[in-house]
C-alpha cells in the first residue's frame, strides 16, 4: 500500500488513517511533521521534500497524509492510491470542535483551545483559497492523478477498507 489521503484541516484524514491501519499496519506520516520548523515557520519545500521521500524509501507500505498541494504534487508518481477527503467546510468545522488534544501539534489541550478560532477562519476559506490549502488546487491535484483514486464526500464512507 503507497496511498496519500489528501484534503482540508478536519476533513477527516487523520481518523481515515487510523482505520487503515488497524487494518493492514502501514507506516504513516503525517505532513505537518515535515512542513513546519519550530513553530508557525515553514520549512523550504526541498527540505520538506526531502523528509519525505526518505520516509518512502525506507518503508514499504505507507499513508502520507496532509492539505500541502505543493509536497503532495511531487511524490504523486510514488503513490498507488489517492484519496480526496473532501466533506465540506462546515464538516470539517464541527470536526475541528471535536477535535481532541493533538500533542503532536499542541503542548497542552489549552493551546490547542487557544488556536482554536484561528484554525476554523483558515477552514472555512478552505472553498475560495488560491494557494496550495485550498480546494481549487486539490481539485486540481485529484483531476491530475491518473493512478486508482477516490474522492469521498460524507465521513461514512471513510470506513471503506
Amino acid at each position: 500500500m503507497k496511498m496519500i489521503l489528501l484534503g482540508n484541516a478536519g476533513s477527516g484524514k487523520s481518523t481515515l488513517s487510523r482505520i487503515v491501519i488497524a487494518k493492514q499496519s502501514p507506516a504513516r506520516l503525517s505532513l505537518d511533521e515535515v512542513a513546519f520548523l519550530a513553530g508557525s515557520e515553514r520549512r523550504r519545500l526541498e527540505d520538506s521534500l526531502s523528509e519525505v521521500m526518505r520516509f518512502i524509501s525506507d518503508n514499504e507500505s505507507w499513508i502520507i497524509e496532509g492539505c500541502y498541494s505543493d509536497i503532495i504534487e511531487p511524490i504523486l508518481p510514488e503513490c498507488e492510491e489517492l484519496i480526496f477527503l473532501n466533506p465540506g467546510v462546515e464538516t470539517c468545522i464541527a470536526h475541528c470542535r471535536a477535535r481532541p488534544w493533538e500533542p503532536e501539534k499542541f503542548g497542552s489541550k489549552e493551546e490547542q483551545d487557544d488556536n482554536l478560532n484561528h484554525l476554523i477562519e483558515w477552514v472555512s476559506t478552505y472553498e475560495t483559497r488560491s494557494d496550495e490549502y485550498g480546494l481549487r488546487r486539490h481539485r486540481a491535484l485529484y483531476e491530475s492523478f491518473n493512478g486508482k483514486k477516490r474522492e469521498l464526500n460524507y465521513p461514512g464512507e471513510y470506513e471503506f477498507t
